[in-house]
């Protein structure tokens, strides 16, 4: 007789205990970092726009998505313990990646049909000292247009009164040449933090505005009334009149 299988959209505060933490940075200094100086020329900016480490700050990381390797190297760059939201897809039995991703402490969301388990997870997630993962476009996008933006991250950045910090992946030209002395390329652009407490349209239009310029994609949103592009010209938060 077969075990239930789990669910992992529910997951708990203490499964980011200090032995996963131990684990998850142990992954990214003995197989991310050795992985990508092998395969990849690549540059980090902007870690002087990441916020002081402390367990009661709240970020929510937010990148285009240009391959499977995002979720890795958004941590790299950041160097901080993140749990994120996965497509469902990733957690059914026999997925080659799913092992690797519930350790990593993933957890499952169901794009159509958003449950009330995932914001239980986002709560519990954050009264520890991990922090949370999203890809606001959704699957992987490798082109160059910011468009057809999942609104769902504002709405948890809100719940959980986290702070969205963007992060461009810049020139990512593709996955591994197995070709000997040959690397592939791709920057790391550290963004700054968008308040959650800016109305929805804005948090959207200032991410779009940032990751046009992290990632070097075209913002295609229209501009909020009275938004102020604050962040790139005098770095202090506007809010639309």
């Amino acid at each position: 007789m077969s075990g239930k299988v789990r669910n992992f959209n529910r997951r708990y505060a203490s499964e980011y205990n200090i032995f996963r933490t131990i684990f998850y940075i142990s992954f990214i200094y003995i197989v991310v970092i050795p992985f990508m100086k092998t395969f990849y020329d690549y540059k980090i900016t902007g870690k002087e726009n990441l916020p002081p480490y402390s367990r009661e700050s709240r970020l929510l990381y937010t990148a285009n998505h240009v391959s499977l390797f995002d979720p890795p190297m958004v941590s790299m760059a950041v160097m901080r313990p993140i749990a994120y939201m996965a497509k469902k897809e990733l957690f059914v039995e026999g997925e080659k990646l799913g092992w690797l991703v519930k350790r990593l402490g993933a957890f499952a969301v169901d794009r159509a049909k958003p449950e009330i388990a995932t914001f239980k997870t986002v709560k519990d997630v954050l009264s520890t000292h991990w922090s949370l993962g999203v890809f606001p476009q959704g699957g992987i996008r490798p082109y160059g247009k910011m468009e057809d933006i999942k609104k769902g991250f504002v709405v948890i950045a809100k719940n959980a009164k986290a702070d969205i910090l963007p992060v461009g992946i810049e020139g990512f030209d593709g996955y591994p040449k197995l070709k000997p002395f040959t690397k592939r390329h791709v920057t790391l652009n550290i963004g700054k933090p968008i308040s959650y407490k800016l109305p929805e349209d804005v948090i959207i239009y200032e991410w779009c505005q940032q990751m046009s310029k992290l990632a070097g994609y075209e913002n295609t949103l229209p501009k909020p009334e009275g938004y102020e592009d604050s962040i790139f010209k005098n770095d202090k938060e506007t809010v639309p009149a």
